[in-house]
């Protein structure tokens, strides 16, 4: 089994985590301690869980950080090659900072993929100035991981992972979709968080709505199905019937790809092992939809399947 949606996070002092618990805090989220990713636990986990590799990703908030966390993500592939997978952060506010820092990922990091947030510090995946990054990542034929940023301030005083991610996730996606994106670069695998978060379960609204006379730019139940069948989502957290069958829905079975949102603070073995079962359990997918979930994955990453050894 191959777990596309993972988490590391670097090595940091005490202090600095405590800084991070108390900001988490602030924004109403009420973890019960300080984070700490561990890498021995980690390893126990995939031993546990009967998962052969995981794509590690992590998005910090600047260029700078961003370089930093994907030397050390490149650390862990390099170290547990058969264990791990890098999919390298890139810093969508800056379209040049972002290709030149692919590049450097492809050349000098060995990244299995990339991954990048929704919104980055105010830009949308969608935002025209990131053309020139995306026509280099359809040139490469890359794989791009798309999640949603955790770490904003709480909405009607909820914590943005709660639920917010999800609305996040889609208005990004129907961005994306109006602006044709995904037509434009069709060489580039774009794999969409949280089973797509809503965007899933709102397709059908904007099937019906999206060419209508009042909508500007509109689109047409035809363009939408020819984007949104393209994707994958992973079913990080959403192996519920509710999460599962809209996705099932627009995407089709063999569209879905495993993701535990392991590394994630929110995350616990007892937590992923219940996304993880309910995969089979749910009533969504067959016993065979089910497990060919957990290897898809391999598909779109020859380069892991050689470390693996298979």
């Amino acid at each position: 089994m191959l777990d596309i949606h993972a988490h590391f996070t670097l090595p940091v002092s005490e202090e600095r985590r405590a800084r991070d618990w108390q900001a988490a805090l602030g924004k109403g989220i009420y973890f019960r301690e300080p984070f700490e990713w561990s890498l021995d636990r980690t390893l126990a986990y995939l031993d546990q869980s009967g998962t052969a590799m995981q794509m590690l990703s992590n998005i910090p908030g600047g260029a700078d950080d961003i370089r930093v966390s994907n030397d050390y993500g490149a650390t862990l592939v390099s170290d547990h090659p058969s264990r791990f997978g890098l999919l390298a952060a890139l810093p969508t506010d800056d379209a040049s900072a972002a290709i030149a820092e692919a590049i450097r990922a492809r050349k000098e990091l060995h990244a299995d993929g990339f991954a990048v947030v929704t919104n980055y510090r105010g830009v949308h995946l969608g935002h025209e100035a990131l053309a020139p990054l995306w026509a280099h990542l359809d040139r490469e034929g890359a794989v791009v991981f798309v999640h949603p940023d955790p770490r904003r301030p709480a909405v009607l005083d909820h914590p943005v992972p709660l639920y917010e991610v999800a609305f996040d996730t889609a208005r990004t996606v129907f961005d994306m979709i109006f602006r044709k994106l995904f037509t434009r670069y069709p060489d580039i695998t774009f794999v969409i968080a949280h089973c797509g978060g809503a965007f899933p379960a709102l397709t059908g609204r904007l099937r019906m709505l999206g060419d209508e006379s009042w909508v500007p730019q509109g689109i047409t139940a035809k363009e939408v199905d020819e984007q949104v069948s393209g994707l994958y989502l992973d079913t990080a957290a959403t192996a519920t019937v509710h999460a599962l069958a809209p996705a099932l829905e627009t995407v089709g079975a063999d569209r879905l790809v495993y993701g535990s949102d392991w590394g994630a603070p929110c995350t616990t073995e007892e937590t992923a092992e219940e996304n993880r079962k309910s995969l089979e359990t749910c009533g969504v997918l067959s016993s065979a939809q089910a497990a060919d979930v957990g290897r898809r994955a391999w598909e779109l990453f020859p380069a892991a399947v050689k470390r693996a050894g298979w």
